[in-house]
């Protein structure tokens, strides 16, 4: 049973599960803003709830295990990731390649039994989920990529509930990968000077710390004028507006408190993030509530 719990920390500790608060909160806006506008309910069923959280946790686990076996090269003689599961030993690369089998399967077989769409797209978004392993040594745009991959949470929502894909959906999707992408700026302002060293393609290696805050902000001015945006078409009311409104005050302080202090990065990237996404989504429940 003590192997078994240790085997759970290191899997725990090499998908970092806590960071699934950045997803999920936006596959369920999808899911409970297609199923108010189609069903006039937000309440989409047990079985598509728990389905949904199967797609969402096994498409996540997929990815970061799967950037974890391509970047061990990269891994291993940085500082900061020496303490990894994949690099220290205690996840061989073997069963690492079987875990990123087991959850590239458990996500396809979850897509069949939601519906024929969200199968035929489970393929194209395992693809682009293990892109971003692959962009990020020779392109820039990997923050965006990333972002992306964490994108495809609220349209998988809407095709879950009304198997197809509206422009709200999109907007919400563009809205999360720029707001992914602008944070992921922020934190791979740690790794400066080793991507630099290792010839990786983050924008703060390429055009330095100053140059990233001022994209990283102009992701995230972009990332509220489509989450504007997707509460337009979506025909959503006053407190979707305003969640929007608080969403940008704390991207603010989050470019606030690492403009003043680098050592804080991880407080703006987790903290700050965990609670936007928290409360997009508690806005979003409250104003479709009240539609």
């Amino acid at each position: 049973m003590e192997k078994f719990r240790q085997v759970l920390k290191d899997i725990n500790e090499l998908i970092v599960f806590k960071h699934s608060v950045f997803a999920l909160p936006f596959i369920f806006v999808a899911m409970i803003t297609a199923s108010k506008l189609e069903n006039g309910s937000m309440w989409f069923g047990l079985k598509l709830l728990v389905l949904g959280v199967l797609c969402a946790v096994s498409a996540r686990s997929f990815a970061m295990a799967f950037n974890r076996y391509m970047d061990e090269d990269i891994d291993r003689p940085n500082p900061r990731c020496a303490n990894r599961p994949s690099v220290d030993g205690r996840i061989g690369r073997g069963n690492l390649l079987l875990f990123i089998v087991a959850n590239a399967v458990i996500f396809l077989v979850v897509a069949y039994f939601i519906n024929s769409l969200a199968f035929k797209l489970a393929f194209p978004i395992l693809l682009i989920l293990g892109g971003y392993s692959v962009f990020k040594r020779f392109s820039e745009i990997a923050h965006l990529v990333l972002g992306l991959c964490l994108g495809l949470a609220p349209i998988a929502g809407a095709v879950a509930i009304g198997a197809s894909v509206p422009l709200w959906s999109i907007l919400l999707c563009l809205g999360v990968m720029f707001w992914v992408g602008g944070f992921d700026v922020l934190y791979s302002l740690q790794d400066l000077e080793y991507d630099k060293s290792a010839g990786l393609f983050s924008i703060p290696s390429r055009y330095g710390s100053d140059a990233a805050m001022f994209i990283s902000s102009l992701f995230h001015a972009i990332t509220i004028i489509f989450w504007f945006l997707f509460c337009i078409s979506a025909n959503l009311g006053f407190w979707a507006y305003l969640g929007v409104v608080i969403a940008g005050v704390i991207l603010w302080q989050e470019h606030r408190i690492v403009r003043k202090d680098f050592n804080k990065i991880d407080k703006a990237f987790f903290t700050l993030n965990g609670y936007l996404g928290i409360m997009f989504f508690c806005f979003i429940f409250f104003d479709l509530w009240n539609y």
